[in-house]
């Protein structure tokens, strides 16, 4: 099994984006992390350096194999430098016209071979390929928060995806030592089909005096064996997030499950989004990134 790719593209360096260029670049790819402003770069820069300061010092990757890691990254906001790749995936905030947008930015600079991947987690891979010159060339990505420590990677193909695009795809989350799941270009796909209404109920849960954020996220642990509560995973994918969610979610089913909680927008409009602010469901030191 051999992709032929060994330079990959990260677009947007958020949490989610940080994330997938750690996954590259840990399974020994050349990894360009992409972002508009420098400051998301710089702060994603010191949030990846904490994180494998983590894992050498819990004994989950050596010295070495971290330093190499590191250095395969390169930070950049100068969207040419992903000319290079051989796939380029957006990890951009959930708004249908900017990854649009993106990829036909991406389109100018980068050669006909370079597969686009979103990693949407909501809207249509379809749509989002409209956006471009190559729709035959994207493919549905989906990484798992966080994506530095989870497996699950959903691949999608949209109408329009060549089937050795989706193979190649496929077999390129096998060499990053992910577990990928086919899915149809539909709503959420399989996960946020169920986790998003699932952490709205959390949150409507918490506005109506029910329980508190601890209790909540200790019932779904002890009870479903979840590893991680709603209001950690609200808290770690960022409050604002959940509101796009919601909005690209709600615009397509109408399933009053999806809309967002009056809480929720209250909380984004205080500023508590979470641990990228320091504050969300719980208070956290700020900069700090999950896992290692």
């Amino acid at each position: 099994m051999s992709t032929g790719i060994r330079t990959i593209g990260v677009a947007g360096c958020g949490t989610m984006g940080a994330g997938i260029a750690i996954v590259a670049a840990r399974a020994g790819f050349d990894t360009v992390m992409y972002d508009l402003a420098t400051e998301n770069l710089e702060r994603a820069s010191t949030q990846i350096g904490g994180f494998f300061e983590q894992s050498v010092r819990r004994g989950k990757l050596t010295e070495e194999a971290a330093d190499s890691a590191q250095k395969a990254m390169v930070p950049t906001s100068d969207l040419a430098d992903l000319a290079a790749c051989d796939i380029v995936i957006e990890a951009v905030f959930e708004d249908l016209s900017v990854k649009q947008e993106l990829f036909h930015a991406l389109d100018l600079v980068c050669p006909s071979r370079t597969i686009f991947a979103t990693n949407t987690s909501t809207l249509s891979v379809t749509e989002i390929a409209s956006g471009c010159e190559r729709p035959d060339r994207v493919v549905g990505l989906h990484f798992c928060l966080p994506a530095q420590l989870m497996k699950l990677i959903e691949v999608t193909p949209g109408v329009l995806t060549a089937e050795d695009v989706l193979v190649a795809a496929w077999d390129l989350c096998l060499e990053l030592g992910q577990d990928p799941v086919r899915t149809s270009d539909t709503p959420g796909f399989v996960l946020n089909y169920i986790v998003v209404p699932l952490n709205n109920d959390a949150i409507r849960l918490v506005e109506a005096g029910v329980a508190e954020p601890a209790e909540i996220d200790t019932a779904l642990k002890q009870g479903m064996g979840y590893s991680m509560g709603p209001c950690e995973l609200l808290d770690l994918i960022g409050l604002d997030t959940q509101i796009r969610l919601c909005e690209a979610f709600h615009a397509v089913t109408n399933d009053p499950r999806h809309a967002a909680p009056p809480l929720l927008r209250r909380m984004v409009a205080a500023g508590h989004l979470g641990r990228k602010t320091g504050r969300g469901f719980y208070t956290y030191e700020r900069d700090a990134m999950f896992g290692g």
